[in-house]
């Protein structure tokens, strides 16, 4: 499965970053963003919020069981060993964070996940990649630009780069041109408002420009 992970990543390019969003809407979230045509959903954890957490491995195990390989579930904002096996637990199938945790890479590939810890200096992301990271997210992308991302990947091109934060249907082409080879979008396409008008065709709609938008 790993390899799976691997290749939908490469393929497809789009990792759907799902926060603070209700059980309830978890699966009809799901459906829009797969008629989009969208394949991977990374569920995050609120570390605020430990009593969430929950919520956030029901919202995993949900989506694995509905959908399966449809929509491929993992875990996001991941700082901590004890989250890796929660996730695993709920069947999560890749592991997200938002920093470079080396324990955290450690136990994610020895339990046989993806690994996709984030980054931003130089430093970090070769510290990401020795530790065994299968991807290495520069985070916040959106803050730093596409032309940072060009920069770093010129003497890292060794390490296979995602740029997450602050990504949408405008800007995706630009970072898949830098160097990234998949984008995860939060916000920009899980969009809050439209979720709690029941607008699931616009996100849909949304998912699928940006899925033109990166095949490049």
């Amino acid at each position: 499965m790993r390899e799976k992970v691997i290749q939908c990543i490469l393929e497809h390019k789009i990792i759907a970053i799902v926060r603070g969003m209700e059980e309830k809407t978890i699966l009809p979230l799901a459906e829009a963003l797969i008629a989009g045509g969208i394949s991977m959903m990374e569920i995050t954890f609120n570390q605020a919020k430990p009593e969430s957490f929950g919520a956030t491995v029901r919202g995993i195990a949900a989506v694995r069981e509905k959908f399966g390989d449809r929509l491929l579930a993992g875990a996001g904002t991941v700082i901590s060993e004890a989250q890796v096996d929660m996730a695993l637990d709920a069947g999560a199938l890749y592991i997200i964070s938002p920093n470079t945790n080396t324990k955290v890479i450690g136990r994610t590939r020895e339990k046989g996940l993806v690994s996709l810890p984030g980054a931003m200096t130089p430093g970090e992301c070769l510290t990401a990649h020795e530790a065994g990271a299968d991807f290495v997210k520069i985070f916040p992308a959106g803050d730093l630009g596409p032309g940072y991302l060009k920069a770093i990947t010129a003497p890292l091109s060794h390490i296979k780069f995602l740029a997450v934060g602050g990504i949408n249907e405008k800007n995706a082409a630009d970072f898949i041109r830098a160097g990234a080879l998949g984008l995860g979008v939060g916000g920009n396409l899980v969009n809050k408002d439209w979720i709690n008008a029941g607008e699931w065709g616009r996100i849909s709609a949304l998912a699928a420009e940006l899925v033109k938008a990166v095949q490049i």
